[in-house]
């Protein structure tokens, strides 16, 4: 019999590549691991790893295996949550893990909306961009990620996990007011390929969004300064280090005299957002309230 325990190491494994990164994600040791794997292939008969340079990859017994791993694992997600429900467990702490400006948009708002509809549920809060989120949900320090697409990320068939649309921004850009298309009602894309630019450090979902656009308006954009901190690219542009594409909801309250702030035109320069859970997890009676909740408050987004 396959010990489901077993499982979610493998699948751990098979996220994070090496040994090590998997137990660090489930804090455990890497002996802990290593022994449990073993265990693992005993069990089934089979080699389930190989290694890979620096790291590790699956067999092709393992890949079956973990295909069925996602299933087992969603199916008993979903038995902890019709057993909540049977329980009547509406009252406990469900941690989200979302990016900075969703968590001012969004997310505080339903803290605030559940602290009256749904007093017996907890938030806790933690800051992470989307590359980080994901992995978080995977590996249980989070119940929730609010996310953004971007290249390389788990897509939204990803058997993993339960995902929700919640609303899509565009990005606007961010000129100096000496700029010569800073009088302009808008800016063709292209016409921004000769500038310095000013973005977020790659791994980033904002500086793949950026790259994507700039690449299918026909070039690379020549970053000078990074930063993760909007307020701190916004300026940076205030004083001519360069221009950038910043989300819209990203320069509410932002003090924006030294800039000058222009919608886009050419290739769409948008970005994405979902909430995200362990597949199976979504109608546990901590999570769908909190999930129910972060589709309302993203209303005012989607209508722009």
């Amino acid at each position: 019999m396959i010990d489901p325990r077993r499982l979610r190491i493998l699948r751990a494994v098979a996220d994070h590549r090496t040994v090590t990164a998997a137990a660090a994600a489930l804090y455990l040791t890497p002996s802990a691991v290593s022994q449990q794997l073993a265990a693992l292939e005993q069990e089934t008969g089979h080699a389930l790893l190989t290694r890979s340079g620096r790291g590790v990859r699956l067999t092709a017994a393992g890949e079956i295996l973990l295909g069925h791993a996602h299933e087992v694992l969603a199916q008993l997600e979903r038995a902890e949550a019709e057993l909540a429900a049977y329980a009547g467990g509406a009252s406990g702490e469900v941690t989200v893990a979302a990016f900075a400006t969703g968590i001012a948009e969004v997310l505080a708002p339903v803290i605030a909306r559940l602290g009256v509809d749904r007093p017996g549920i907890r938030l806790r809060v933690r800051d992470a961009e989307g590359d980080q989120s994901l992995p978080m949900v995977l590996d249980g320090e989070a119940d929730v990620a609010l996310a953004v697409e971007y290249r390389g990320g788990p897509g939204m068939d990803d058997v993993r996990f339960s995902v929700l649309p919640l609303y899509a921004e565009p990005f606007d850009a961010v000129l100096p007011p000496g700029h010569v298309l800073a009088d302009e009602p808008s800016v063709e894309l292209a016409e921004l390929a000769d500038a310095d630019w000013v973005g977020q450090y790659p791994g980033n979902p904002c500086h793949d969004v950026t790259l994507l656009a700039c690449e299918s308006a026909g070039f690379a954009p020549r970053f000078v300064h990074s930063s993760d901190d909007f307020r701190a690219v916004v300026a940076l542009v205030g004083v001519g280090a360069g221009v950038a594409l910043v989300p819209r909801s990203a320069l509410r309250g932002m003090d924006l005299k030294e800039v000058r702030i222009r919608p886009v035109t050419g290739p769409s320069v948008t970005r994405r957002v979902f909430a995200a859970t362990r597949r199976g997890a979504e109608s546990h009676p901590l999570l769908a309230p909190v999930l129910e909740a972060l589709v309302r408050e993203s209303g005012h987004l989607r209508r722009g």
